[in-house]
């Protein structure tokens, strides 16, 4: 079949793609920019014509390709849940232009929305209901799958429940914890979209999905500590608000404001399937949510993890359109520079620079970048607790720390190997880290663009600091003792 395929650079875009093409699926991937989109991982299907990438923002109709052809299904996968306020116009506008972008091209859409409580929805849900509403609206059939949490390596639900059940001994549980879901693996997930396709009895129908169990959200923090053999304790409490909860997990976890305010009010809604026809329609093994969990840990183990929700560009400050303009600042800026002759060969200082950050942490003074994330998040900025999606690998988009991949290049045959990172967090102007790697030497670069009075005094206050580390950093780098081995 021919596929269109929308959000193919997102969570669950990723996985669903590379199950569409190894059942022997022809894919149309449309990206916001292609630069972010791991062409390396899927250099096999673009070689061979099996997926072609086309750029588009759903925002903006007049940038959407023209002449898009036949395709025999297209999967709606556009969301803005971690964009903020005003996300419920942006996916009414979103799947608008999809609408009528789409018509005349496309025999059947699948698209995925969350499932519908008895009671009052909330903003989030109510947006996702609003999206379905607006596509059966058009003159395409379309498939509705709606889900509760999802579980899988890198979701952010997983993420999120990871982050509390590891790092506090003892949680306070207010009363929305209480409230029921029906977590589904991310496996079952992948499951039901690619299923639909061969199933003509659920065009235009709409399907509850979910896993075998239903569970409270205490429970699923419980449950997820037995699996880990951690002791937790967890304490009823009836003072915490769905707002001082919001707080309480931007703190704790490496969500944004905005979308720890979109989860905590989901969260007070009960999302269990009230029907399961898609399981007489699509038969699959139900993964229980321990199986999901061990799962998950499986792919972590092996660096296997294809996708992560804190790569999407919601998760931070940096604006899309950016990637288009990948130029570092000249004009304007305070720059710390460092050049270093390389010691070791050049593909292992390659390897090394493309290791900085995450659980390795930094070539030089480490304690000092956490305790800037730690100060980060108290004062409302992301932290450096979204760490990396791979320990290795790097892709433009990629999140790291409170940093943002810009550029990364590793370069090759006489071409120096480039990586840019644009920093996420709090900061009274713009900062850049560049590394260049030649044949010979490394030039690593801090770059920043101060923002009136007060930024400059910023730079100058931790410039001791900076001619303490950014040395140092440079010199382990260029020596390739940094990295899987050196760390």
């Amino acid at each position: 079949m021919d596929i269109l395929l929308t959000g193919a650079n997102g969570y669950i875009g990723l996985r669903l793609l590379l199950a569409l093409l190894e059942a022997g699926h022809r894919v149309t991937g449309l990206v916001r920019d292609r630069g972010r989109f791991p062409v390396s991982q899927f250099s096999e299907f673009l070689g061979d014509g099996r997926l072609n990438l086309l750029e588009g923002d759903m925002l903006d109709p007049e940038s959407l390709p023209k002449g898009l052809g036949q395709v025999d299904a297209a999967y709606y996968l556009l969301h803005s849940m971690g964009a903020g306020k005003g996300f419920e116009e942006r996916e009414e506008a979103c799947s608008r232009n999809f609408r009528e972008w789409l018509a005349g091209s496309c025999k059947r859409v699948i698209y995925l929305g969350g499932l519908v409580p008895v009671d009052e929805l909330s903003h989030h849900l109510k947006s996702r209901e609003n999206v379905n509403r607006i596509l059966r609206e058009g003159v395409v059939p379309v498939t509705t799958l709606r889900a509760s949490i999802i579980v899988g390596s890198g979701s952010a639900s997983f993420e999120i429940i990871r982050d509390l059940a590891e790092k506090l001994p003892a949680m306070l549980t207010p009363k929305w914890t209480r409230t029921r879901c029906q977590p589904v693996a991310i496996r079952n997930v992948i499951g039901y979209l690619t299923g639909c396709l061969g199933c003509q009895e659920t065009v235009g129908g709409e399907y509850d999905i979910g896993g075998p169990e239903v569970l409270t959200y205490r429970q699923l923090l419980k449950r997820y500590a037995e699996v880990r053999g951690l002791v937790r304790f967890l304490i009823p409490v009836p003072f915490l608000t769905p707002g001082l909860s919001a707080h309480w997990l931007r703190l704790v976890t490496p969500t944004t404001m905005a979308l720890a305010k979109s989860l905590i009010e989901s969260l007070t809604n009960e999302t269990v399937c009230r029907e399961r026809k898609i399981v007489g329609l699509i038969p699959q093994e139900l993964l229980s949510y321990t199986e999901a969990i061990e799962m998950a840990f499986a792919r972590i183990a092996q660096n296997r993890v294809p996708s992560s929700w804190i790569n999407s560009l919601s998760s931070g400050r940096l604006n899309p359109e950016f990637f288009r303009s990948i130029r570092v600042p000249e004009h304007g800026v305070l720059r710390d520079r460092q050049e270093v002759t390389l010691v070791a060969e050049r593909g292992r200082v390659v390897d090394a620079v493309w290791s900085i950050g995450g659980s390795y942490g930094w070539p030089s003074m480490n304690w000092a970048w956490k305790a800037r994330g730690v100060m980060d998040r108290l004062i409302g900025g992301i932290g450096m607790r979204r760490g990396r999606r791979h320990p290795t690998q790097l892709f433009a988009g990629d999140a790291l720390d409170f940093w943002r991949v810009v550029l990364a290049d590793r370069g090759g045959e006489g071409k120096p190997a480039r990586l840019i990172l644009f920093a996420e967090m709090k900061v009274p102007g713009e900062a850049w880290l560049d590394f260049e790697v030649t044949a010979t030497e490394l030039v690593q670069t801090a770059t920043f663009r101060p923002r009136g009075l007060f930024g400059r005094l910023y730079w100058y206050s931790v410039l001791p600091l900076h001619l303490l580390l950014f040395p140092v950093m440079a010199k382990r780098l260029a020596s390739g003792s940094y990295g899987l081995e050196g760390a």
